[in-house]
C-alpha cells in the first residue's frame, strides 16, 4: 500500500513549477502501477499549450474554471469542477484558465517525475 498527503510532496522534488502551473506528483513510475498521478494547479489567467505526444493524459478538475480547445478541430469545452477530460488522442490542446485551476491528472504511461515541457508542449518519453 503506498499512501502520501499533499503536505509530504509540497516543497520536494515531487513538486514541479512552471511560470503557469504546479504539479505536485503522487505516484510515479517508479511506484510500479502503471500510470502516474498528479495534483496539478493552473494560473489564473493563464494560456497554456500542451500536446503529450508520447501520454495518454485524464484530467479530472476539482476546483477553478476555464476551457479547453482542441487545436486541430477548434472544439471548445468548458471546464469547471466535475468536469473529465481524456486526450486520448494525443491532442494539441489550449488550456484557458479564467481562475485558479486544481486538476487530478493521470498519465499513461507512467510519469518518472523529472519530465518537464519541451518547447514543443510535450515530455519527454523518459524511462529512469
Amino acid at each position: 500500500m503506498i499512501v502520501k498527503s499533499l503536505e509530504d510532496i509540497i516543497g520536494t522534488n515531487n513538486e514541479t513549477t512552471s511560470e503557469n502551473w504546479t504539479s505536485r506528483r503522487f505516484i510515479m513510475k517508479k511506484d510500479n502501477v502503471g500510470f502516474s498521478l498528479n495534483d496539478t494547479i493552473i494560473k489564473a489567467g493563464t494560456t497554456n499549450f500542451f500536446w503529450y505526444k508520447n501520454h495518454i493524459e485524464a484530467v479530472y478538475c476539482i476546483e477553478g474554471e476555464g476551457e479547453i480547445e482542441k487545436l486541430e478541430t477548434g472544439e471548445v469545452y468548458q471546464i469547471k469542477p466535475g468536469t473529465m477530460y481524456l486526450l486520448n488522442e494525443n491532442d494539441k490542446h489550449e488550456l484557458r484558465a479564467r481562475t485558479q485551476m486544481r486538476m487530478v491528472c493521470v498519465f499513461n504511461p507512467p510519469l518518472v517525475g523529472t519530465e518537464s515541457h519541451t518547447k514543443e508542449g510535450y515530455y519527454p518519453l523518459l524511462t529512469e
